[in-house]
């Protein structure tokens, strides 16, 4: 079953993904819209930016334009950054056809809409065939064909089933869920604990305070999920702890390594610039603080993260914070319906 497919995003993600398909026999194309970028990919036959040393297979070609890239395509694969989905998402419009699947394998909560990214892509094209690729899954790992679990994600479960299939291989097993909210969610959310999870760490806290970290996020995160509609099995799965469980222990992950500066003293706005890529967690913190006041959920380690990354408190006032919170159960209140 070899697909055509077009890659929307030539960062680590987007590449480490081509190549796995690629490595399967199906013929890729890949576009970005930084022209200067595309030719290095074309030059060096590798992603020297984001994914270096993980050489491109002969199935890649690299496309200058977004019209040659996904025409021919039955598959388009968009890996922008979650707060630049809108825009990949329109240019891509007037080349995708009816008959092709649309695959989103960002995570984030749009800041200004609150809107997940599936609601952005339905609110344009109600009927796309619209399927969500997340999971516990670091690009430097899948690039070099490390073993991998992630989840495709679609409201019609046969939809989720055909993409399982196209990338499934012996080093990426994919499962299936038709819960695309509570995906998202996970996806998305998770990266504020890992935030937090790298401020704990760059403060010189131990296991235990991160366990704690940890074992709270995904309690709130789940509480916010299913407060919008997710299922709760969901946040115990790989794209709810998995996910959380990848983003807050390694040094693969932007937002941790983010928050260890953070947590070292470094300004946030400072922190972000060092780490070099988009650190997703300071987006979809403002997102997540402002969609929970709306919705009347509580979330106290987003709202003190909130505060730490927009500086009006500091990462310790934070930790005090939370630590002498009023008294609770442990299991009082975990999910508000």
């Amino acid at each position: 079953m070899i697909k055509k497919i077009a890659v929307i995003g030539a960062g680590s993600w987007g590449t480490a993904l081509a190549v796995s398909l690629s490595g399967k026999g199906h013929s890729v194309k890949i576009w970005d819209i930084n022209n200067e970028h595309l030719q290095e990919l074309k030059d060096h036959r590798e992603n020297i930016r984001f994914l270096p040393e993980v050489k491109f297979p002969d199935g890649i070609e690299i496309s200058f334009t977004i019209e040659e890239a996904i025409s021919g395509a039955g598959i388009v694969l968009f890996s922008a950054p979650a707060q630049h989905f809108r825009s990949a998402f329109d240019g891509a419009i007037p080349y995708l056809k009816s008959e092709m699947v649309l695959v989103n394998v960002a995570k984030g909560i749009e800041q200004k809409s609150l809107m997940r990214l599936s609601e952005i892509a339905f609110e344009k094209l109600p009927d796309a065939k619209y399927v969500v690729l997340s999971g516990p899954s670091h690009a430097e790992e899948v690039g070099r064909a490390m073993p991998t679990t992630v989840v495709s994600a679609a409201k019609d479960l046969e939809l989720a089933e055909y993409i399982q299939d196209v990338f499934m291989s012996d080093r990426l097993r994919v499962y299936t869920n038709t819960d695309v909210a509570g995906v998202e969610f996970g996806g998305a959310l998770k990266n504020i604990i890992a935030l937090g999870a790298g401020i704990s760490d760059g403060m010189g806290y131990g296991d235990n305070a991160k366990a704690a970290l940890m074992t709270r996020g995904i309690t709130e995160i789940a509480r916010l999920g299913t407060k919008l509609g997710a299922s709760a099995s969901t946040f115990s799965g790989l794209t709810g702890i998995g996910d959380l469980i990848v983003t807050c222990t390694s040094m693969h992950s932007r937002n941790r390594r983010c928050g260890i500066m953070i947590g070292e003293g470094v300004k946030p706005s400072e922190a972000t610039k060092k780490v070099g890529m988009v650190v997703e967690g300071m987006y979809t913190t403002e997102a997540a603080y402002q969609l929970a006041q709306k919705v009347g959920i509580e979330m106290p380690i987003t709202e003190q993260i909130y505060h730490v990354i927009n500086e009006k408190i500091d990462a310790r006032e934070a930790v005090k914070s939370l630590m002498t919170r009023q008294k609770k159960h442990e299991t009082e209140d975990v999910f508000q319906r």
